[in-house]
């Protein structure tokens, strides 16, 4: 059974106030809150358990050796990689995009090859690839979506040309919480011999995921999003695709042997994770995702359904909001703007006052806010946490915008 008030119980954060009112948390799309477990094991690594990893042979060290790693093997059983080899770990999204951009994009990209991106990209999948635009005259190619937010994996497939060399997709958008087939651009590109990068970040979130079935080359995840620290992350990459890559960042960990002139690196994935890592972090992310899947990825993609149907039709009652992104399957993102407001922030900040934690601002998402015709639009995000109960709060905050506002 999925006991959403057993579940929030092991939030201690959610326990407070916020200017006099309860918390109200719907800015899981930035980051989502941690659980005791996480926070504990955090705790517990620094105060009990901490030394550096992989090149001591100390008691301590091999302990950290050991949960770091096995954090490895727990991201890979997450996201469906059999082979956990293919797991780098990382900082988040943003780090093992760049990777990718530097080590495999920028070494076989010349003037004109193209990269396909959707309107929809978070600027971690977009201003790496401008890197290329500019230093190299690599050519980006924009696929729109409709008015409902749908993006059609035909018009994706339809903008590959000899030139494509890479698409790179978001598989749910912070935005508007549009779920994209990603399953069915990829089998189109590997046909046409074009490797697919996934962004990742919000929907292994909310919903099952299996990066091997998907068949994709690259597929990129975000910690602190997952319920984990900051500063945690990985990358999926096909073995076929190290090979053909040059390390991002040199240091430590990722080379096998230094001489003055020469140097040999580190087997994947070491190849690719300089320097002493997030060992801390990347514990806490491993006990992050374990917490998930005790819960079911399964039933949080059910509660979190249950609550965007609740809140779509609670806010659909508001006819002075504009909600944008209306495809029927999206996850529990809302973003919003309301009639007579003068800006996104002076909605949250009212609802502020009510303790009803929303995100204002172009979300990290310049092109799509372009496309929409608007300058910033405010988010409520829901999470494995959240109740009915707070769609409730959050339209009476939202009535109350509105009658400032009128």
């Amino acid at each position: 059974m999925y006991d959403v008030n057993e579940i929030r119980g092991d939030f201690p954060i959610l326990s407070r106030e916020v200017n006099g009112k309860p918390l109200v948390y719907l800015d899981n799309g930035a980051s989502a809150q941690k659980p005791k477990v996480v926070i504990d094991a955090i705790s517990r690594a620094y105060g009990e358990e901490y030394a550096n990893v992989h090149r001591g042979l100390h008691y301590l060290s091999n302990l950290a050796t050991e949960k770091y790693e096995g954090t490895r093997g727990i991201i890979a059983k997450f996201l469906g990689v059999k082979d956990e080899d293919e797991i780098v770990m990382n900082t988040g999204t943003t780090m093992g995009i760049n990777t990718v951009a530097y080590g495999w994009a920028m070494p076989r990209m010349q003037a004109g090859d193209e990269i396909i991106l959707s309107v929809m990209e978070h600027h971690a999948n977009i201003v790496p690839w401008h890197f290329l635009r500019e230093r190299q005259g690599v050519v980006i190619k924009w696929v729109d979506v409709d008015s409902t937010g749908y993006l059609d994996p035909q018009a994706v497939i339809d903008a590959i040309t000899p030139n494509t060399k890479l698409i790179a997709i978001t598989h749910l958008s912070n935005v508007l919480g549009t779920v994209v087939d990603v399953k069915t651009i990829v089998d189109a590109a590997h046909d046409k011999g074009v490797a697919v990068l996934v962004d990742g970040s919000q929907a292994a979130v909310h919903m099952p995921v299996n990066v091997d079935a998907l068949g994709c080359d690259f597929y990129a995840i975000t910690g602190h999003k997952l319920y984990g620290p900051s500063a945690s992350g990985a990358i999926f990459m096909k073995k076929e695709r190290m090979a053909e890559m040059e390390p991002f960042i040199g240091g430590g960990d990722m080379i096998r042997e230094v001489h003055k002139d020469e140097i040999t690196w580190n087997d994947p994935p070491m190849k690719f994770e300089a320097g002493t890592p997030g060992i801390v972090q990347q514990i806490g992310l491993g006990v992050a995702l374990e917490y998930m899947m005790s819960l079911g990825m399964e039933n949080i993609a059910a509660h979190e359904k249950k609550l965007r149907d609740y809140a779509r039709t609670r806010l659909d009652g508001l006819n002075w909001l504009q909600v944008q992104g209306t495809t029927p399957d999206k996850a529990a993102i809302f973003s919003f703007t309301l009639d007579g407001a003068g800006h996104a922030h002076d909605i949250s900040t009212i609802l502020d006052k009510k303790g009803v934690a929303v995100r204002a601002g172009h979300h990290c998402a310049g092109p799509l806010m372009d496309h929409l015709g608007v300058t910033a639009t405010c988010r409520a995000s829901f999470g494995l946490y959240n109740t009915e109960e707070e769609v409730d709060v959050l339209v009476d905050a939202l009535e109350l915008a509105h009658d400032l506002f009128a």
